[in-house]
């Protein structure tokens, strides 16, 4: 059964787009007994000033805030703020960002997909005391959860990389080119260069021959 609360959490939003702000203040303005925004804000510096002064009990943070990382911000704000809550809400399904969230003290992770009914949903068993992950993502934790138990894991894995990372940066290190890594996995070639852009930030490279100088450097392909 779920608790009764006398007052609506109180939020702040932070996402260096305008229009996202504006949309989430719209959808969850349909929730007043539920939630009350108390601040909206584009940058990470804003949002501690923010926090500073309201002290809302949750914050509704994204992955990326422009140039600087939502992830980042979380650390801080769970650090500097124990009694605020920090939810990551962002495009990003990546189970990478995900576990550096709850590293950094995230109380959850959800997709912007959401609509208003779920996202007030979510927030209402964060209060609660829950750490609420996106269903979409959920399923995927469990069964690498399960692999790791198992020692069944991909390559890479330890550096972060995700399984289908390590199927690119796999293919990379064979020679193939982006069009004939999108033809062996039958994605896009969009879809190719941002999982390269992906692992190109996670081992830490800027560029093919650094990645495939790490993958040799680990062993991680036999």
């Amino acid at each position: 059964m779920m608790a009764s609360f006398p007052n609506p959490q109180r939020l702040v939003l932070v996402d260096d787009h305008e229009m996202v702000l504006q949309g989430l203040d719209a959808m969850l303005g349909h929730f007043p007994d539920e939630v009350l925004i108390v601040g909206q804000v584009t940058t990470a510096a804003a949002a501690l000033t923010m926090i500073a002064e309201q002290r809302p009990d949750v914050v509704l943070c994204d992955v990326r805030i422009g140039k600087e990382s939502g992830l980042d911000l979380c650390q801080q704000i769970t650090t500097q703020y124990p009694d605020t809550k920090v939810v990551l809400l962002t495009v990003y399904d990546d189970e990478h960002y995900l576990y550096q969230a709850l590293r950094g003290g995230a109380s959850g992770y959800i997709l912007k997909r959401t609509d208003g009914q779920e996202l007030v949903g979510h927030l209402r068993r964060v209060r609660e005391g829950e750490t609420v992950v996106d269903p979409a993502l959920a399923g995927r934790v469990a069964l690498s959860a399960a692999r790791l138990s198992a020692g069944e894991f991909w390559s890479g894995v330890h550096l972060g990389l995700t399984q289908r990372e390590s199927e690119v940066l796999e293919l990379l290190v064979s020679g193939h080119s982006n069009k004939a890594v999108a033809s062996k996995l039958v994605v896009s070639e969009d879809t190719v260069k941002t999982h390269i852009r992906g692992l190109y930030r996670k081992l830490g490279v800027s560029d093919r021959s650094g990645a495939i100088a790490v993958a040799l450097r680990e062993g991680l392909f036999h």
